[in-house]
């Protein structure tokens, strides 16, 4: 058994939002594999700035489409199994991401069931506590807008 410490990776990811009369929501998905509660997420792809990244991710996850903020909103870690059975601990940058549109067909829509719910919510959801304390400083964030 290896008891080394997974090594850091970098991936983006977009914390979907958008305004509704009960106050503002975000977008949850699952993971294909384990099937837990997370944001759209995914590798850095070559030519593309981390923050595009963070909108193809949520367009092919999750249909979204918006604009992401220029600068991360913060970040989490996470560990992650790969096919290969090795570990990687990812470290997520997040952007905020206000979505102007859902679209009902995109490429991973029968994978990955969704969820649009309250920052608090959505916090109590989610497993990595890295990402529970971002959609909580986010929901503070957004109320003071």
């Amino acid at each position: 058994m290896n008891n080394t410490p997974p090594k850091p990776i970098q991936q983006y990811g977009a914390l979907c939002f958008r305004p509704t009369i009960q106050g503002p929501e975000v977008l949850l998905i699952t993971t294909r594999e384990t099937k837990r509660w997370m944001i759209p997420k995914g590798w850095p792809i070559v030519g593309l700035k981390p923050r595009k990244v963070a909108e193809l991710e949520a367009w092919e996850e999750a249909g979204i489409i918006g604009r992401a903020y220029r600068k991360p909103f913060g970040d989490f870690a996470y560990d992650k199994r790969m096919a290969d059975g090795s570990e990687v601990r990812p470290v997520v940058a997040v952007f905020l991401l206000e979505v102007v549109r859902q679209r009902k067909r995109f490429p991973e829509m029968t994978e990955r069931p969704a969820a649009w719910l309250s920052p608090d919510d959505a916090a109590h959801r989610v497993a990595e506590a890295g990402l529970e304390r971002l959609i909580l400083r986010f929901g503070h964030f957004i109320e003071r807008l």
